[in-house]
């Protein structure tokens, strides 16, 4: 796994001068009552970034590698003004939900007495953090084309000048006792919706919430010193009175400790870790063809003005049933399709006859279920209908032509250690992510 720019100490507008910020962050473990195993411990020895958590004997499945106490945890409701958020709340809403974190990190980081220093002195450097969200616009297009990547980042950066001018500053302004005019910047909140992006945590709602609003993000010191592979170790569990490290496999003694930031792509990780999984390590990782290009791979086969009326009624029909929108994707995963069934509703109504579309809209888009075998296990793609292999080859054919390089340059690039050695980070990392 390639090395991300992690677990610095802070520097700049919030930094701190701890020399030893290990040792300074472990005696702070002590006085709160986080507990970690004699088992573990606080490295940068033996990690594939930054900072870790490396085992100092073996551990064995189910064995509790840390303990976090709810009070210890860093959010909204922790912070030391928690109740002035609270009576906020209504100000303070926002489209990613993220506001009232980020002000308590702006307030906590400039108070001298904040009781995280000791935590926040384990941070990464915040001017060093390497999101895309941070490279030069010509760069991250030249290097991540076709991933989503840039356009993902885009977004991101107008919510985020959206929220800073509209939300946050305003609610610094008008309470300048709490927030010194160096926390003020627009280039640290920037700094810190990237740290939040990478390192808090989302703790999950109970089924019977699932219809509820997401739990708002938090941060959970020990548990973000964790670094991420797919095949993880371990796992973040949630009791009433505190988080819990947990064993997932074996762990040799020496081996580091890794935690899953969940089941991720290599662009989703570049978009929000700044970092991959050098291939083919990343088990999770994805192929993705956007839903408008099976559209227009479609309206490539039609002649007259007629099909492409009828196709784009299928498409407005895929889209009443939620089966595709503008803005979604298929995705392909080593073994299946991951959204199998809506490619395969909607490689169905869009290859059917006329006649058939017909009459699966007349039956509510449940067509007849005495029909060849059409899951979409990779091995199971070349035993699929004629027309829906054709759409399928046309769509990625549209696809690879979104990319700026290749795939046989790429992969001769990956493949000669000596020439991708001597390519930039940021060049490794985006070959990795395409």
């Amino acid at each position: 796994m390639a090395t991300p720019a992690k677990r610095q100490r802070v520097a700049g507008p919030v930094g701190g001068g701890d020399p030893d910020p290990v040792a300074g962050f472990l005696s702070w473990c002590q006085c709160v009552g986080l507990e970690l195993s004699p088992k573990v411990a606080v490295s940068r020895k033996g990690t594939v970034a930054g900072y870790g958590m490396v085992a100092q004997e073996s551990v064995q499945p189910g064995e509790l590698l840390f303990a976090v106490p709810r009070a210890v945890l860093l959010s909204q409701h922790t912070c030391s003004i928690s109740g002035l958020l609270e009576r906020e709340r209504g100000a303070l809403q926002s489209q990613s939900g993220w506001v009232p974190l980020l002000l308590a990190l702006l307030h906590e980081l400039q108070a001298p007495a904040s009781p995280w220093s000791p935590y926040f002195a384990l941070w990464p450097e915040l001017g060093s953090l390497e999101h895309p969200m941070f490279w030069p616009q010509e760069e991250r297009q030249r290097l991540l084309q076709g991933t989503g990547v840039p356009e993902a980042v885009e977004k991101d950066l107008t919510n985020i000048r959206s929220e800073y001018y509209s939300i946050v500053l305003p609610f610094m302004e008008a309470h300048p006792d709490l927030f010194s005019p160096r926390v003020r910047s627009p280039e640290l909140y920037h700094q810190l919706v990237a740290l939040v992006m990478a390192y808090s945590f989302q703790e999950p709602l109970e089924e019977e919430d699932d219809d509820k609003e997401p739990n708002p993000p938090l941060m959970v010191p020990a548990a973000d010193i964790l670094n991420h592979v797919a095949n993880h170790n371990a796992n973040l569990e949630y009791s009433p009175n505190c988080l819990r490290m947990v064993a997932t496999q074996p762990i040799p003694k020496g081996h580091e400790i890794f935690n899953t930031y969940g089941q991720m792509a290599n662009w989703q990780l570049i978009h929000m870790y700044g970092f991959v999984e050098p291939y083919p390590d990343n088990t999770d990782d994805t192929a993705d063809i956007q839903m408008v290009t099976v559209r227009e791979a479609a309206l490539q086969g039609t002649k007259v003005a007629a099909e492409r009326l009828l196709l784009c009624e299928r498409w407005d029909y895929l889209c009443k049933l939620e089966m595709v929108g503008e803005e979604g994707a298929f995705v392909i995963g080593w073994e299946e399709v991951l959204t199998e069934e809506e490619l395969t509703t909607t490689l169905q109504v869009l290859c059917m006859p006329a006649e058939e579309f017909r009459e699966f809209k007349d039956q509510d888009g449940r067509g007849d279920d005495k029909q060849e075998d059409n899951s979409l296990t990779i091995r199971n793609i070349p035993k699929l209908k004629e027309s829906w292999r054709q759409l399928l080859r046309d769509s990625v054919l549209l696809t690879l032509k979104t990319y700026a390089t290749d795939l046989k340059a790429e992969q001769d690039l990956l493949s000669n250690k000596e020439v991708y050695a001597k390519l930039s980070r940021r060049e490794q990392q985006a070959l990795q992510s395409i």
